[in-house]
C-alpha cells in the first residue's frame, strides 16, 4: 500500500476574486492522526469541504488511495472511504443511542429505503452496533434516548456513527469545540483509541488536543500552508507565532 492514503497538489479554490485555499500541497501518512491547524478564516473547513465534494476546486488534484478523486460526486468519494464528521452533533435525537448507530450500520445492507421490511431483519446488527458503542465507551448508554445525553457524549455517539462506515480516512471537523474540559479529555482519548487502524485528518481549534495526538501538523494562514511537520517544530516556527499572534501564541507554547 502507498505510504500516503491522501495528497492534495495544488488545491486551489477561489470565490469571485477571494481565494480561500491557495496551492495547497498537502500529504497524509496511512495510519496517522493529522491536524489541520490556523486561526480563523485560514481555509480550514473549505479545504475540508473540497475533499468532500461540497466544493469544487478551481485548480488541483486530490488523490485517494492513489485514485484522482478531483471530480467525483460526494457519495461516491464517501464509498471509497473518506467519511467526514461534522462541527455540529448530526445524531437522530429522539432514536435511541443504539438506533442511532444501526441506522448508520443498516447503510452497508443496502436496504435503507426497504420500509416494507420487517424490523427483525435489523437485529442481526446489534452486535456490530454494540461493539461500537463499546469502542467509544458509550455501551451503558445503548438504550437512552439520544437527546438525553450530554454533549461530549453525543459527539462520542458521531464517532460511533462515523465508524459504522467503515471509513479508511475519518476526517473530524472540531470534534471538540464547544466542550468543557472533562470532556475535551474524553473524546481526545476516544479519537486516540479509534484511531488504531485507521486515519484521522481533524481540523481542532484546542491546541492541548493538536500536541497530545498528532502525529503530523500542517498549519494554513490566508489559504496557504506555512509550516508541516510534528507538534514540537511547528510551534516553534516564526510564521505560525506570528499568524497566531499573541494569545494563540501562548496557547501553542502552553500546550508543550
Amino acid at each position: 500500500m502507498a505510504e500516503y492514503i491522501l495528497e492534495t497538489q495544488g488545491l486551489t479554490k477561489e470565490f469571485k476574486g477571494f481565494v480561500a485555499v491557495n496551492q495547497v500541497d498537502l500529504q497524509v501518512r496511512r495510519g496517522d492522526i493529522h491536524a489541520l491547524i490556523g486561526p480563523n478564516g485560514a481555509g480550514k473547513t473549505t479545504y475540508f469541504n473540497l475533499l468532500t465534494k461540497f466544493l469544487a476546486p478551481t485548480r488541483g488534484r486530490i488523490v485517494f488511495q492513489g485514485v484522482d478523486i478531483t471530480h467525483e460526486k460526494p457519495a461516491q468519494t464517501a464509498r471509497r472511504g473518506l467519511v467526514r464528521s461534522f462541527q455540529i452533533s448530526a445524531v437522530f435525537p429522539h432514536m435511541t443511542v443504539l438506533d442511532n448507530v444501526r441506522a448508520a450500520l443498516q447503510r452497508g445492507l443496502g436496504t435503507s429505503f426497504h420500509f416494507w421490511k420487517p424490523e427483525s431483519s435489523l437485529h442481526g446488527l446489534h452486535e456490530r452496533a454494540r461493539q461500537l458503542l463499546a469502542e467509544v465507551d458509550l455501551q451503558d448508554f445503548a438504550d437512552e434516548i439520544t437527546v438525553n445525553l450530554p454533549y461530549g457524549r453525543k459527539r462520542a455517539l458521531e464517532l460511533a456513527t462515523t465508524l459504522a462506515l467503515e471509513p479508511d480516512l475519518m476526517l473530524l471537523d472540531e470534534p471538540t469545540q464547544g466542550m468543557g474540559h472533562e470532556d475535551v479529555g474524553r473524546v481526545t482519548q476516544l479519537i486516540k483509541k479509534v484511531s488504531a487502524g485507521r486515519t484521522i485528518l481533524m481540523v481542532e481549534h484546542n491546541m492541548n488536543v493538536v500536541s497530545s495526538i498528532a502525529d503530523r501538523i500542517t498549519v494554513l494562514q490566508r489559504g496557504a500552508v506555512i509550516a508541516d511537520g510534528p507538534y514540537a517544530e511547528v510551534s516553534r516556527n516564526p510564521l505560525v507565532i506570528e499568524a497566531y499572534m499573541g494569545t494563540a501564541e501562548t496557547e501553542l507554547q502552553g500546550a508543550q
